[in-house]
């Protein structure tokens, strides 16, 4: 009969398998036990992977595990605590555990599972991962009805992921820049200090080394890879910082209205309702980036007609007969 070939555990199956496994005990298991008997570990041994090659995939897994903030602790001989050649390895309750004076509502515990669900673990900071991950281990049911889908924020942008190392990590990053109406992009040298979302687009806030001073800069607009450099800032900088970026950009939108006339009914009277005002004729929609907004209203198609101000009119225009031609029609 022909060999059975070994079953292949994905990396994220092994790891997950050994997060439960470390959980499960409160003594620690050894390396030796881990490796013979967790799955992911346990098929690649039986498929004639070297002792040497699995410790070495265990220890890369462990730290894996501990920069995704899966606190795993290593415990020695009791009488010579140094001597890890039996080490055994256990991710302690107490990380999963929250203090007794701190209790939730069923509602309260709804909201934060909600919350908690909003993002994508890619995007969590590693304090927002332990924070999720003592909520869910409180195992209380949660009996009040909530809305029947869980939101989710897509962060598509390649940029949002370094940048938010660099941040946490206090790190300058080096990124290239395109500006509407430039050719070509320039780098930029910054000091990350916060990333915020506003009218449903990433921002990355930080002081431009270039120029010395503080900026925003849209994330779509980040044209190639962000490099973290071993240059480090204190952290410091970093408190308010989302706060003095939100502010700057409300105050920027304070001096930008556009006069909409919008088909209601439509995908764009959906879209634009949580920022319109009532004007006497159609709405007023504040906005940050004019090249940003007009790709916006150019998307809705006839479903909105822009009154004012004339430049965001042309540049949506610009963008509908743009489309036209590429399409092969007639402008």
């Amino acid at each position: 009969m022909p060999a059975v070939p070994p079953v292949k555990i994905p990396p994220e199956e092994r790891l997950v398998n050994l997060v439960v496994a470390l959980m499960a005990t409160e003594q620690g298991i050894t390396k030796d036990t881990i490796l013979s008997s967790v799955s992911g570990y346990r098929e690649q041994g039986g498929a004639g992977a070297s002792k040497d090659a699995l410790e070495k995939m265990f220890e890369r897994d462990k730290e894996n595990l501990r920069r995704l903030g899966v606190p795993i602790e290593t415990i020695g001989d009791w009488a010579d605590p140094d001597d890890l050649r039996e080490a055994r390895y256990r991710v302690p309750s107490t990380e999963y555990e929250l203090p007794d004076d701190i209790v939730f509502t069923p509602a309260e515990i709804a909201l934060l599972n909600l919350a908690g669900g909003v993002w994508r673990e890619g995007s969590m900071s590693k304090d927002a991962r332990t924070g999720l991950r003592k909520i869910r281990a409180l195992g209380i049911p949660v009996d009040e009805p909530i809305i029947g889908f869980s939101p989710r924020i897509s962060v598509r942008e390649a940029a949002f992921a370094p940048l938010q190392q660099a941040i946490e990590q206090s790190c300058v990053v080096t990124f290239p820049y395109l500006k509407p109406g430039e050719e070509r992009p320039r780098s930029r040298r910054v000091q990350p200090l916060a990333l915020v979302e506003y009218e449903a687009r990433w921002h990355v806030y930080g002081a431009d080394l270039g120029v010395d001073a503080e900026r925003t800069f849209l994330l779509s607009r980040i044209v190639g890879p962000v490099r973290i450099e071993r240059e480090t800032f204190d952290p410091a900088l970093r408190a308010g910082a989302g706060e003095r970026a939100l502010s700057g950009l409300e105050q920027v939108a304070a001096r930008n209205a556009a006069l909409l006339e919008v088909n209601p009914g439509t995908e764009a009277a959906l879209r634009l309702a949580r920022r319109a005002e009532p004007a006497d004729q159609g709405v007023r929609v504040r906005y940050v980036d004019l090249h940003v907004f007009a790709d916006e209203l150019a998307s809705y198609g006839p479903e909105v007609r822009v009154v004012e101000p004339p430049e965001l009119r042309r540049a949506v225009i610009d963008r509908l007969t743009a489309a036209l031609e590429r399409h092969g029609g007639v402008a």
